[in-house]
Parts: C-alpha cells; sequence; structure tokens
C-alpha cells in the first residue's frame, strides 16, 4: 500500500506549495546567481569565438557545450534539495505533514528545472543577434532548445535522486554527476563493445537522443526516452524519499 500511495497519490497543490517555496529559496541563496553568471560567461565565451575566431555564424556550437555545462551545473543545484533537508532534520517533519514523497519530489524538481530554463532562457539573444548577419535555419535552433528542456530536465531529475540518497551535498554532487556523466558517455564508447550491446548502449546515450532533435527532426523516441528517464528517476527519489519513513 505504502508504495501504491507514493506512485499515484499526487496533489498539485502541495506540488506548487513546494516548488514556489523552493524556487524562492534558490534565489535566496547566492548559488542560484553564480550558477546563472558562471553558465552564461562561459557560453558566452565559445558563442563568441565561434563567430569571430572561427567565422561560423551559427549556433550550433552553442548546443554542443551548453549539454555539457549542464553537467556540471545541474548536480550543484539539485545536490542541497534534499540532503540538506536530511542532514538538519526538516525532512522528518516534512513527512510528518499530509504530503507525499511523489510531491516532494515534482515540487523540488520544478524548482531545480526552472531555475536552469531561467539560466537558458539569455541565450535566446543568440538567435536573434545572427538574425541580421546570416540566413540562420529556425528548425534546428527549436530543436535545440526543445531537446536543451529534456536534457535539462533529465539531468536534474538524475541529480534529485542523489540527492536524496546521502545527507552530504558533496556525496550528493558526485553521486549525480557520476550517473549524469554516465549517461551522457553511454554512445560515446560504442567502438569499445561487443556488437550486440552497441544499440543497446547507443539508446541509453542522453546525447545520442539530445543531437537527434538538434537537428530539427521532432523525433518520438528521443521524447519517449527522456520522458522515461525523467520518470524512472523521480519514481526512483520518491522511493528512496518513501524507504526513510520506514
Amino acid at each position: 500500500m505504502a508504495n501504491e500511495s507514493l506512485i499515484f497519490d499526487i496533489n498539485f497543490k502541495n506540488v506548487a506549495t513546494i516548488f514556489k517555496k523552493e524556487f524562492r529559496s534558490l534565489f535566496d541563496s547566492p548559488i542560484a546567481y553564480i550558477v546563472i553568471v558562471a553558465f552564461l560567461s562561459l557560453l558566452s565565451w565559445f558563442y563568441v569565438s565561434n563567430i569571430f575566431l572561427v567565422n561560423i555564424a551559427s549556433m550550433r556550437q552553442m548546443f554542443e557545450i551548453a549539454p555539457v555545462l549542464l553537467m556540471f551545473i545541474a548536480p550543484a543545484i539539485t545536490m542541497k534539495l534534499i540532503s540538506e533537508e536530511i542532514k538538519i532534520g526538516t525532512y522528518e517533519f516534512l513527512a510528518t505533514k499530509p504530503v507525499s514523497e511523489t510531491d516532494i519530489t515534482l515540487g523540488k524538481f520544478l524548482a531545480a528545472f526552472a531555475l536552469l530554463t531561467v539560466a537558458v532562457a539569455p541565450t535566446l539573444l543568440y538567435y536573434f543577434s545572427l538574425l541580421p548577419i546570416s540566413d540562420i535555419d529556425f528548425g534546428p535552433v527549436f530543436g535545440g532548445y526543445f531537446g536543451l528542456a529534456f536534457l535539462t530536465a533529465s539531468y536534474v531529475a538524475l541529480g534529485l535522486f542523489a540527492s536524496s540518497l546521502t545527507k552530504n551535498q558533496i556525496v550528493a554532487y558526485i553521486i549525480g554527476l557520476f550517473l549524469i556523466v554516465a549517461f551522457y558517455f553511454f554512445d560515446k564508447i560504442l567502438w569499445y563493445l561487443p556488437l550486440w550491446l552497441v544499440s543497446i548502449f547507443e539508446y541509453l546515450g542522453v546525447d545520442y537522443h539530445f543531437e537527434n532533435l538538434a537537428r530539427g527532426v521532432i523525433d518520438t523516441r528521443a521524447i519517449i526516452y527522456f520522458l522515461s528517464l525523467i520518470g524512472f528517476a523521480l519514481f526512483l527519489t520518491a522511493l528512496s524519499l518513501n524507504k526513510r519513513k520506514m
């Protein structure tokens, strides 16, 4: 019965309340501003280099470097969301309230995802800055942002699961980074695998599916993959929280 409640008991009012609280608390601390400034500064450097040094007016390199930067930034955002509450004991207090593990998981997930969306949003200026000097195709740009949203959500879900496993934020960051890096590199090691494993590891790679979307083709297989990965990671997070009640 505990597991059924865990999966199906979702109160969207509770989710919204937790989301607002977590989103506000993220911006109350300097980490949100540090992450946004660092992300945009590094991304802008690569973007400007691509235009002026390589003389290519394209957003392709931006969509190549953004997933790598987010790989390190996402677990930095998620590492404290649950682990800190476990450490200081506020999760036990929250667990006594009429709030399910799924409510907690979704609220925190949406808050972290919203923060990273705020960080990525200013990069739309790159696209508009290219319009006067380049005949840029909107399709790959839309596909790139569409895929980046799914990629970011996947990173956040994996990082949140890592945060639910420990009360130490540094450990949570390391576990989250390991999981994200593993899924990013699954399709990068195909040359070293036996033939019967190639298609499996290729499908498991988040970057493989992101690249398909970034070409401007909305691939339903990629969407199903990302939704499955996000859903499974969030389910594991809620399950991990449920275990702490026992």
